[in-house]
């Protein structure tokens, strides 16, 4: 899996989940649970992770629809 995806906000991964699985691409969230350890005040980011194969086509796809991805 690569990373695609880094931000606090949990709605934009949400977002980005919606878009991927509407074009059949897998998504995996990673330290979706950490706001047990910062005590739910958004300071860690989230990570969205693809396949290798997808991640060059769920880039467009997020940029289309104006999220940024990690370079």
């Amino acid at each position: 899996m690569t990373e695609l995806l880094r931000t606090t906000d949990p709605t934009v991964i949400a977002f980005a989940e919606a878009l991927l699985r509407g074009e059949d691409i897998e998504t995996f969230a990673l330290d979706v649970h950490m706001s047990v350890l910062e005590g739910s005040i958004g300071i860690l980011p989230r990570r969205l992770m693809v396949r290798p194969c997808d991640h060059l086509r769920a880039r467009a796809i997020l940029a289309d629809n104006g999220i940024e991805t990690v370079a």
